[in-house]
């Protein structure tokens, strides 16, 4: 058991025979690449281990017996997530009987907290220990949700070093544990690689678009990005305009929208988002995981993003948002070291220039790479081994 002392009802069961069984519920691509890392490294501290739940390719190549597939979970938008609530439930019941059957010694929900959270309280009442991993976003969005995943969770594996405190003030156990994407990149990307990769001219100006990965964040940015990059163009002599597609559905919108606007100098990828990001100069880009990877990348950026204008008024009416930042390096540099324009304020002139800022200011861009390499180096804590650990003292608790 690589020195980790169990509790004495898990140590008699293992000597009786009993393999330690561990329960796993990734509900998207991400939680599934997220959750084989913790896999692999829980199987380094518990060989003989069983693994079973929900997942993808992944975790399949990890070693878990997936019952159903991740794919079957990932549903966004409000309209797509109301069709599929009668399934979602029925499949959540029956995971439930299941798992009860199976006599799980942790179950570990993988983000989807819309589908996890409940499954994970009515196992915790079981008498399962349960863990959440990845905080949903508690520092921006009603704190006092803490206390309702901590009735769900023995523990939380989050992956910024502000959410611990928050549930510490809930009572809830939680851990910082690094974020996965800050071991993914190295700490001095290289650019040139990138580009010869991408096939992008090596001295060429890059400007990277990325409006998101969802169909919706597609329509309502892009054309938005897409003039304020025709913009900068006017001023770049030779810019080339980089624009990665998370998925073949995204690719066709974007094209439809290049197609409609009057950019000729931009090109399209098939995924390879983080290469893209590496290969830029400056990226603009929708607020989200997409700002963290720019970070990582090294790469100075301007965040835009719009949601529709009922929602925002509501969620401003209803005091829902508790921060004045919204991007992560702004958040986790506790100070705005990048530009973000939100709502009104994102348009095209406004984008452009604040992408013209970096492209003419050189120190300006040398002076973002110290706050990056801070952050980043504070982040890269081994976060599978990490949450491996962080479980393990779970199962060694009375």
């Amino acid at each position: 058991m690589s020195g980790i002392r169990l509790t004495p009802s898990l140590e008699l069961a293992i000597a009786a025979g009993k393999r330690l069984r561990v329960a796993v519920v990734a509900g998207e691509a991400s939680g599934d690449l997220l959750g084989s890392g913790l896999v692999r490294e829980l199987r380094l501290r518990f060989p003989e281990a069983e693994f079973a739940g929900v997942g993808g390719e992944h975790l399949r190549a990890a070693g878990v017996d997936c019952w159903h597939d991740s794919s079957e979970l990932a549903v966004m938008g409000l309209a797509e997530v109301l069709r599929h609530l009668p399934r979602l439930l029925r499949l959540r019941a029956a995971l439930h009987r299941r798992l009860l059957d199976w006599k799980p010694d942790v179950f570990i929900g993988i983000d989807a907290p819309d589908f996890n959270l409940g499954l994970e309280r009515r196992l915790k009442q079981a008498g399962i220990r349960t863990v959440h991993y990845v905080s949903p976003s508690v520092w921006a969005w009603r704190e006092g949700r803490a206390a309702k995943i901590g009735r769900s969770a023995d523990l939380v594996l989050c992956l910024f070093p502000m959410e611990p405190p928050i549930y510490q003030r809930h009572g809830v156990d939680a851990r910082f544990v690094g974020h996965p994407l800050a071991d993914a990149f190295p700490l001095e990307p290289d650019r040139e690689a990138a580009r010869e990769q991408l096939e992008l001219p090596e001295q060429a100006p890059v400007l990277a678009l990325l409006p998101g990965s969802r169909l919706g964040e597609i329509q309502r940015l892009l054309p938005t990005f897409l003039e304020a990059a025709r913009l900068v163009t006017a001023q770049v002599p030779g810019l080339a305009v980089a624009i990665p597609a998370a998925t073949p559905e995204c690719r066709t919108a974007i094209e439809a929208l290049l197609h409609r606007s009057s950019l000729a100098n931009a090109v399209v990828f098939n995924g390879r988002a983080h290469a893209t990001l590496v290969a830029a100069d400056v990226v603009l880009l929708a607020s989200g995981t997409a700002a963290l990877e720019a970070m990582l990348a090294k790469r100075p950026m301007v965040v835009g993003y719009r949601i529709s204008a009922l929602t925002y008024r509501i969620v401003m009416a209803l005091g829902l948002m508790r921060v004045n930042r919204y991007s992560l390096p702004n958040v986790l540099a506790n100070e705005p070291i990048v530009p973000e324009l939100m709502q009104r304020d994102c348009t095209p002139e406004n984008l452009a220039s604040a992408v013209m800022h970096w492209f003419n200011l050189p120190d300006a861009r040398a002076a973002l790479l110290p706050r990056y390499l801070h952050i980043h180096h504070k982040l890269r804590q081994d976060a599978s081994s990490s949450a491996a650990d962080a479980v393990a003292e779970l199962l060694a608790r009375p």
